[in-house]
C-alpha cells in the first residue's frame, strides 16, 4: 500500500474536498508529521478518508483512534488525554451518520458524560 506525507507539495484536493496526490485521486495511507514524530495515519480510497484513522500527540502517546467509511467515522471511536487516560469513546451507526452512544472522562479517569441514543 503506498503511504503519503500529507505535506508532500504533490497532495492537494479537488473541488468535492477528495485528496489527490499527482493529480490523481489518492487510495493508501496518508500520514502527517510533527518534526520527527508521526503524528496521524489515514486510509484513502479514491480520494475520500475510508479505513483506520489514527493519531499520536507528538511523544508518541496515542490520542485518537477509530475507522472511517467513505467520510464517516463507523463504528467505535476512541480518545486519549495526553497522559493515557480514556478521554471519550463514542459509537456510530455503520454507515456513520448517526451517533448512538458517548461518554467521556476527564483527564483523572472520573466520568463526565454518558449518553445513549434512545433507539439505539
Amino acid at each position: 500500500m503506498q503511504r503519503i506525507d500529507i505535506d508532500d507539495p504533490a497532495v492537494d484536493m479537488d473541488a468535492s474536498q477528495r485528496l489527490l496526490y499527482q493529480g490523481k485521486l489518492f487510495t493508501g495511507e496518508v500520514a502527517e508529521y510533527q518534526g520527527e514524530a508521526l503524528i496521524s495515519l489515514d486510509g484513502y480510497t479514491e480520494g475520500i478518508q475510508d479505513g483506520p484513522t489514527l493519531e499520536w500527540f507528538p511523544d508518541g502517546t496515542k490520542r485518537s483512534e477509530g475507522v472511517m467509511r467513505m467520510g464517516f467515522v463507523s463504528g467505535e471511536y476512541l480518545e486519549w488525554h495526553p497522559n493515557g487516560t480514556l478521554a471519550s469513546r463514542q459509537v456510530f451507526s455503520e454507515d456513520g451518520k448517526r451517533l448512538k452512544e458517548e461518554y467521556k472522562w476527564d483527564v483523572q479517569g472520573n466520568p463526565t458524560r454518558t449518553w445513549r441514543d434512545s433507539d439505539a
